[in-house]
């Protein structure tokens, strides 16, 4: 008899709860390709048991001094310190990234934390006499329940690229965590209650489709953030923002690494390297297309040779389903169809041990011509296309052509080159000889064009923005102050 899978909770009004009636999907290792859990689907029965906890304790949290609230995340930060082990055991075994990656990860959710923390300095209100006697000033206010919606890459930064700011800011939270991560989010929930989170202001909803649609038409819910493919970005925003709802929503990328003959051999080859291989490849700002200027096989054989060094099961991490692994490797046998030249092969990849795992191993693929397929579509695996040009006006086009704008970099020993790059690469995060551009704190993390919807970034002092309500008040008590047309 076959023993029955634990089935993954719920958390609601700072409870574990179970969905009620729920279809099941079963969760599996990638690692391993050995089932873990049952992660129930939740409809809109649950996700309105979640906004209804939400909004009860909601206006008491907002009335909390931000002095006050901010306390609790001061906690939240001391227990992930105490608690990195367990938090990046967890990414580990449900992401199937490294565990060195893992504790990459919630590191960046602490720095995550401490700019939330700066939030009483960052969000104060301000004063201003326009005229005299006559004194303007602003106070922020919450905007009520949100929601966040997340994808598997990164089961703790991504969740809390949203949760610290939202919440210091006086807003309860409903988080949706993808269907093929949930662990890391229960345990989340967990620490926020023990770090003197209210009951009802932070609470998780496990499920697919039917609960992010259910998340988009709740009257309850006032905004939300969603990551995840610029498809379904595309389709949350169109629905959440059709019922008056506020949404950013980050889509897909292509980001594209423009290589000049001029660029450090050795820095260069070990940046795009682990930039299309980091975290499997599995991460919107990875390298998934470089456009090589001019004679640069010689960067590109050292790139190969670095490539050659990332090992399945050792220093790659796996991918997150045997769907996605067969996905990537049809994108590799199809540029190979079509006259690219496949240098180094991640196809068929195997880890002793764990021979059921999903892993694709690292993968160059040179002479890729823009129209292919795999130049143009997000390919999230550790997977390299190159593709050839004579000019960086040409390399240009060919990274303004592309319909994404997540992020862009150029690497070169020529000031003036990485100047032109930066000035007209459609992208919204660039780098200088950097394989992976991410904004560190307080800088916000955001791309343009079809990697983003929705107005400011979803991390840094732009937040501030998406999860207040800017109150303008206007004051007169003298009435024998100088008058003009202001007053």
């Amino acid at each position: 008899m076959t023993q029955a899978l634990p089935v993954v909770p719920n958390f609601i009004n700072g409870k574990q709860r179970a969905a009620d009636k729920a279809e099941l999907l079963t969760k599996y290792n990638p690692s391993t390709g050995e089932p873990m859990a049952s992660v129930p689907l939740s409809t809109m029965k649950e996700v309105d048991e979640a906004v209804k906890a939400a909004q009860q304790a909601q206006a008491g949290w907002a009335a909390t001094p931000i002095k006050e609230r901010v306390q609790v995340f001061f906690r939240y930060k001391r227990l992930m310190e105490e608690r990195m082990k367990e938090l990046s055991d967890l990414v580990h075994e449900e992401n199937g990234k490294t565990y060195a990656e893992s504790v990459a990860e919630v590191e960046k959710t602490i720095e995550l934390t401490e700019f939330a923390c700066s939030m009483p300095q960052l969000a104060a209100g301000e004063l201003l006499e326009v005229s005299k006697g006559v004194e303007c000033r602003i106070n922020r206010y919450p905007v009520g329940v949100v929601a966040c919606i997340t994808p598997f890459n990164f089961p703790n930064m991504v969740p809390n690229w949203t949760i610290p700011n939202a919440i210091v800011l006086g807003n309860a939270m409903i988080l949706k965590p993808s269907e093929l991560v949930p662990f890391s989010s229960i345990r989340i929930a967990e620490l926020l209650k023990e770090a003197g989170l209210p009951d009802g202001i932070f609470n998780v909803v496990n499920g697919g489709q039917a609960a992010v649609e259910a998340i988009c038409d709740h009257p309850g819910i006032h905004a939300l953030t969603f990551v995840g493919s610029t498809k379904v970005a595309k389709i949350v925003y169109q629905r959440a923002t059709s019922h008056y709802k506020r949404a950013l929503c980050l889509g897909g990328a292509k980001n594209h690494l423009i290589v000049l003959p001029d660029a450090h051999e050795e820095m260069t080859a070990s940046n795009v390297a682990a930039s299309m291989s980091g975290c499997a490849g599995q991460r919107c700002m990875a390298a998934s297309a470089m456009v090589g200027v001019g004679k640069i096989d010689h960067i590109i054989e050292k790139l190969c040779n670095e490539a050659r060094k990332i090992v399945p099961g050792k220093n790659l991490g796996a991918v997150i389903s045997k769907q996605a692994k067969e996905r990537i490797e049809r994108y590799i046998t199809e540029a190979g169809q079509q006259g690219a030249k496949i240098l180094v092969d991640g196809r068929g990849a195997v880890v002793a041990g764990k021979e059921n795992g999903f892993y694709v191993g690292p993968t160059v693929i040179d002479h890729v011509r823009p129209d292919m397929k795999i130049a143009r579509e997000e390919v999230f695996g550790p997977v390299l296309s190159i593709m050839r040009t004579e000019t960086v006006e040409e390399a240009i086009q060919i990274e303004n052509a592309n319909p994404y704008g997540n992020a862009a970099s150029v690497f070169t020993q020529s000031g003036g080159i990485a100047r032109y790059v930066a000035e007209h690469a459609s992208a919204g995060m660039i780098g200088v000889n950097i394989g992976v551009p991410v904004p560190r704190e307080p800088f916000s993390f955001g791309g343009w064009n079809e990697s983003k919807f929705g107005a400011g970034d979803i991390t840094g002092k732009s937040s501030i923005e998406f999860f207040t309500k800017p109150k303008k008040t206007t004051v007169k008590w003298n009435p024998e102050a100088r008058r003009n047309w202001m007053s």
